[in-house]
């Protein structure tokens, strides 16, 4: 990208010779990228774009605050900062967790000892009043919701958790805007500049057209793509709700305002930006209008600029789509490890779920190994539970794979999760019927489908302890992963479904919120004192987890987890080959004592093993060992004898 004449050009713009060398360094190695990235989505208006983006470069640049500037030369030392077993993710709402971003700092003890280092508070930019999709309606990305605190307190709040070597991740929502964001106020107005920042059609014919092939997000309450606006004399797509305007990213103009927003934020002190629904971003008329190529070569190019300004900074893909879909948003072909460093693991999230309830674990096997490999560069996100539903993301292919119908199977888990199956220990809630296509998606916080709530209900002491073991066992899977493991705000402390959201007239209509509780301070306080409450025994169980983790290189997650065949269907075998040597994750998805034959453990770690989350050795040469009730064993080879 850089000649001398250019190189000259912008010297000009430094004060510092070191500053001078250090921009256009960055700008000769990812220079390049950019423009190709670019070229390949906006073709010959490319230049007019980086006349206009790098002044944009240039300003972020020059504003960044020193502390991050260290932080930037820190993570082009260690660029795999984010992909060690030390790194741990909590998931949380500013306002449920703490009441403010000022409250949150207040608790920067709590997380640190939890053994957090990935703090993604949920979104917290300001959002329109009333009705606006848990946040992810945003009227201003250079504000901070107004009860929350201010953008003072944001950067304040950063620079404490920096200070523990906790990162700050924000949601950056890509696909839309709140329809009173000034964008949008002013194509409302006529303004021929901000009309093109959206899709406005003066009639149904194009929105006809492309709604022949998109689907419905969320077919109860905002039904369609298109939405009639009387001000702007249009139809405007509207994939999630009427009030959430998509933007046209064909227009080079959005891409530059998205670029000053993450430079502008990456300033403020956030670290890792969750691209939220990414994969809707670009629209092609015959298609389903999400996962299209230059989706990728957008986030590449995005990429590109936080490396030239803000290297510290990562983006994690929010795709919630088919694994031969979501491998693209880490990088294949050209693109191998260049477009998002992470991304979420949703398929691991809902086989999860899938083994508890049938208590066989062959089609998360199939599941997992039809997986294709990552990026080594790249990280999963691994969660058991999350702010949003469960939608059962099950393919017929990996179904057929084990001889199992996939439609069927995916109606037995919606039952099941709702409770309405015969002896299902869950309490779920249905989310999203779609008498269409029959897919029902499924609210609830991980302690109650995991079957706390319905045993404690019963005052029965053995369910109980079935689903306490059920919580544990499902986080040991995600932590002994490889990746980054997300701790979803309560589900440390067993916390149950909330069934007062619907108290609250904005949240009524959305079942969602029933897994959104404000967090239980005084059981955060109470697990030391009665460790023989659930919320203690999972406490200490994911500490425990934790704390083990982080002693394990073998974790690291340039390394894939393997799903391998296991003799026993109830029985999850899980192997990782690291250069500290190999890692077999083991984990038992019933309530039954299980005799695991030996030999399925020695042909992978040897004849002595030892488990590290008890500190046990075990002989495998013995026909067979016991697996009790959801038993999880993180295996490593040893020489010692038994």
């Amino acid at each position: 990208m850089l000649n001398s004449e250019l190189a000259a050009q912008l010297r000009l713009a430094f004060d510092d010779d070191r500053d001078a060398d250090t921009f256009l360094m960055r700008l000769d190695r990812y220079g390049p990228e950019l423009v190709a990235s670019l070229r390949a989505v906006y073709g010959d208006r490319t230049e007019d774009l980086l006349d206009t983006l790098i002044p944009v470069l240039l300003h972020a640049f020059h504003t960044r605050p020193a502390d991050l500037r260290r932080l930037d030369e820190a993570r082009l030392l260690r660029p795999d900062w984010l992909q060690g077993p030390d790194v741990v993710g909590y998931v949380a709402y500013t306002d449920r967790f703490a009441g403010t971003l000022r409250g949150v700092g207040e608790h920067l003890d709590y997380l640190q000892g939890l053994g957090v280092t990935y703090l993604h508070l949920m979104p917290l930019l300001r959002p329109r009043d009333g009705e606006n999709d848990g946040g992810y309606a945003v009227q201003d990305y250079r504000a901070v919701r107004d009860d929350l605190g201010t953008m003072d307190d944001l950067s304040a709040l950063a620079r404490d958790l920096r200070g523990r070597g906790i990162s700050l991740v924000l949601d950056l929502v890509l696909n839309h805007v709140a329809q009173e964001h000034e964008w949008a106020a002013r194509a409302r107005a006529g303004d021929p500049a901000y009309r093109d920042y959206f899709y406005l059609y003066p009639d149904r014919t194009q929105p006809d057209a492309f709604e022949r092939t998109l689907p419905e997000v969320f077919p109860d309450f905002a039904p369609g793509n298109f939405t009639w606006n009387g001000d702007a004399q249009a139809w405007v797509w509207t994939t999630f709700n009427t009030y959430q305007w998509d933007l046209n990213w064909s227009n080079p103009a959005v891409f530059r305002e998205f670029v000053d927003i993450i430079l502008h934020l990456a300033n403020r002190g956030v670290e890792v930006f969750r691209l939220d629904a990414i994969a809707f971003i670009w629209k092609r008329l015959g298609t389903d209008s999400q996962n299209q190529p230059e989706v990728h070569w957008l986030t590449r190019a995005l990429r590109a600029c936080a490396r030239i300004v803000a290297p510290a900074v990562a983006f994690k893909a929010e795709a919630i789509v088919a694994p031969a879909d979501l491998i693209h948003y880490l990088g294949t072909g050209d693109h191998h490890g260049r477009v998002s460093d992470m991304a979420y693991h949703n398929s691991l999230m809902v086989q999860i779920w899938s083994s508890l309830a049938s208590r066989d674990v062959r089609l998360m096997t199939a599941a997992l190994r039809a997986f294709p490999p990552k990026p080594t560069n790249t990280t999963w996100g691994m969660y058991v539970r999350c702010h949003d539903d469960i939608g059962w993301a099950i393919s017929d292919a990996d179904a057929a794979r084990v001889g199992v119908n996939g439609a069927g199977h995916r109606h037995f888990l919606s039952d099941f999760y709702s409770g309405e199956f015969p002896g299902s220990f869950a309490r779920g809630l249905v989310f999203q019927y779609n008498p269409q296509t029959g897919d029902r998606r499924i609210s609830g916080s991980g302690a109650s489908l995991a079957g706390l709530e319905a045993a404690l209900d019963a005052g029965n002491p053995t369910w109980t302890e079935h689903a306490v073991r059920r919580i544990l066992l499902s986080h040991a899977v995600i932590l002994g992963f490889g990746g980054v493991p997300l701790l979803y705000m309560g589900d440390e402390l067993a916390m149950l479904n909330d069934y007062t959201y619907a108290d609250t007239p904005e949240h009524a209509a959305d079942n969602r919120w029933v897994h959104r509780p404000r967090m239980d301070w005084p059981s955060a306080g109470a697990v030391q004192a009665d460790p023989s409450t659930p919320a203690a025994q999972v406490n200490a169980g994911l500490r425990h987890l934790i704390e083990v983790r982080k002693t394990l290189p073998h974790l690291h997650a340039s390394v894939e987890s393997e799903a391998l065949d296991s003799p026993d269907p109830c029985v999850l075998l899980l192997r990782r080959d690291h250069p500290a040597g190999r890692f077999l994750g083991v984990y038992n998805f019933s309530e039954h004592r299980i005799q695991f034959p030996s030999y399925a453990l020695r042909d992978h770690v040897g004849e002595f093993a030892l488990d590290h989350l008890t500190g046990s050795g075990f002989s495998l040469y013995r026909p067979t060992i016991t697996l009790d009730p959801f038993r999880a064993l993180w295996l490593t080879p040893t020489h010692m004898t038994i």
